[in-house]
């Protein structure tokens, strides 16, 4: 038999103000909330940049990123070919899987929701061959 629990339908929830993230007093650079719930097929993060802080270049091989500037200011980079855009308070910016990008605060720091699939978890796979034998 099931419980009440186990039929309800999962339901909308709050789970953070990032503005109220972004207000709080100034904390060294890092993630301020993450998203945890259990079940999810998302991850997110609020993250803040100190100011003058910055995310040096990489790239994301698997995932789309969608970042949503919370607050402050900086520099997107992205890649070698092309230039370096500013992003503040509103700013949507689509990550696509496999492109170079680096962030970079302004004076005032710069708050920022992250949001992609969420990740795989670690498997265990086979070993790769160390080669001819």
């Amino acid at each position: 038999m099931t419980s009440e629990a186990e039929r309800a339908e999962p339901l909308p929830e709050l789970l953070c103000d990032a503005r109220a993230l972004a207000e709080e007093p100034p904390v060294p650079s890092g993630v301020l909330w993450k998203l945890a719930e259990s079940g999810r097929q998302l991850d997110a993060n609020v993250v803040r940049i100190a100011p003058g802080g910055r995310i040096a270049a990489h790239a994301e091989g698997r995932l789309d990123v969608l970042l949503l500037v919370v607050a402050g200011d900086g520099v997107l980079g992205a890649g070698p070919s092309d230039a370096p855009r500013p992003v503040a308070e509103g700013a949507l910016v689509w990550l696509p899987h496999g492109s170079t990008r680096s962030i970079s605060a302004g004076e005032r720091g710069l708050t920022y929701l992250t949001v992609h699939n969420r990740r795989p978890g670690m498997g265990i796979t086979a070993r790769p061959a160390d080669g001819p034998s």
